[in-house]
């Protein structure tokens, strides 16, 4: 990972101490069918459920674990990424539609620690066309009376948050908040793309954030407009000025 320009860091460092109310989530609980989901995922093997692996050649985090914790982890070995097999049974569903597989993959992630949500193909098309030339981004996240700065990189089928103060003092070290997985298997039959996203750091970030974090990042890589802070951030660094992103997400600079 590269890191970011002074100039850049300087502009959001500035502000981050504007104050803002968190906005408030709802979700009910839903009994989801245990038969549409593989026996290897609903194993009580808490490590392996919670280990997720990045490839190597996307951010270097050092030695770092993938696991919910209250404390940065040590001792990170290099995994595959959980395949889609493993989490759903496939076979089971691949002759439903698209809306009852978005459903029992949605209602399976509720209170799990994670967050299962979806995407119609043709925009993670865009997204992962767009992804290709513009790898980051920095996004305010609301928090209590004021909103704090995440950094993003964007490589799909994944994506990688963290907190910019960690990653201004860590660099490639900051570990990670949160992982982002995109599955394919149902983009050309279904034209449906499943994503998973995995919170690392419960101390840091709600399930909720989590949940807002991803939606508002995939905005600002799937609408024109807020695009264009993108390609600014990435592509005319000098121009690029982090009230523009605050003013698009409607936060007081």
């Amino acid at each position: 990972m590269q890191r970011l320009s002074s100039k850049i860091l300087r502009a959001i460092a500035s502000s981050t101490s504007s104050l803002i109310t968190l906005p408030k989530y709802t979700s009910s609980a839903c009994v989801v069918p245990k038969q549409f989901f593989s026996a290897l995922s609903l194993q009580p093997n808490l490590q392996k459920l919670q280990e997720r692996a990045i490839p190597g050649d996307f951010v270097k985090w050092g030695s770092l674990g993938f696991y919910r914790t209250s404390s940065f982890a040590t001792g990170f070995t290099p995994l595959q990424r959980k395949p889609l097999d493993s989490i759903m049974d496939i076979e089971r569903v691949k002759d439903r539609s698209p809306e009852d597989i978005t459903s029992i993959w949605d209602d399976y992630h509720l209170g799990r620690g994670h967050i299962g949500v979806s995407m119609a193909a043709k925009l993670y098309y865009l997204m992962e066309h767009r992804a290709a030339d513009c790898h980051y981004f920095v996004i305010p996240l609301w928090k209590g009376s004021g909103y704090t700065t995440m950094f993003a990189q964007v490589q799909m089928p994944h994506m990688i948050f963290t907190g910019l103060e960690d990653y201004k003092a860590r660099g490639t070290q900051a570990a990670p908040y949160f992982t982002v997985s995109y599955y394919k298997e149902f983009a050309e039959s279904k034209d449906l793309v499943l994503i998973r996203g995995d919170v690392v750091f419960a101390s840091k970030l709600s399930d909720e954030e989590a949940k807002w974090l991803l939606e508002t990042t995939q905005s600002f890589y799937l609408n024109d407009m807020r695009y264009k802070l993108v390609e600014r951030f990435n592509k005319e660094t000098h121009d690029f000025e982090f009230k523009d992103v605050l003013q698009a997400l409607d936060m007081p600079s």
